[in-house]
């Protein structure tokens, strides 16, 4: 079963220095906590400030891209977990025809924002992937632990 969520934010996690993106379900019950790299971190910034960059980037291209070729993004799915990697697919549509284009979840969801598409996980990655980390990452920090907070 597919869990839609939102990005809830980006958080930096000096410890590791990577991006924490956090996603939300739509009840605002479940957290997903994804560590990702910097330039997917801010490529996301970007999409959520909704600024507009002089020419296009990575994420921007594939929006272009879609849009040429007159398909859509139905849909992106955070589909399992495997040893702390997370994996995703990318759904295109013609409006006949979807297939589906595996992805990193942080490329998936960047491109996600740019599009307006839904971002979905399947419950099963909710189950495996326990907030318990994210808690305990949450609880053991000090003010002075904390970076820049996108």
């Amino acid at each position: 079963m597919l869990v839609q969520m939102k990005v809830e934010g980006l958080l930096f996690d000096p410890r590791s220095g990577m991006y924490i993106l956090l996603l939300k379900d739509m009840d605002g019950v479940t957290t997903l906590p994804i560590w990702i790299g910097k330039p997917e971190a801010d490529s996301i910034a970007l999409a959520l400030g909704r600024v507009v960059t002089p020419r296009p980037l990575t994420h921007d291209l594939i929006k272009n891209v879609i849009h040429n070729l007159q398909v859509k993004i139905s849909k992106i799915v955070v589909t399992e977990i495997l040893d702390n990697t997370y994996y995703a697919f990318i759904y295109i549509t013609d409006g006949k025809n979807e297939t589906s284009v595996d992805s990193r979840p942080s490329d998936a969801i960047a491109v996600a924002l740019r599009v307006n598409a839904p971002i979905f996980v399947e419950e099963s990655v909710l189950e495996q992937r326990s907030t318990d980390e994210l808690e305990e990452w949450l609880k053991n920090l000090k003010p002075e632990d904390f970076g820049n907070v996108m």
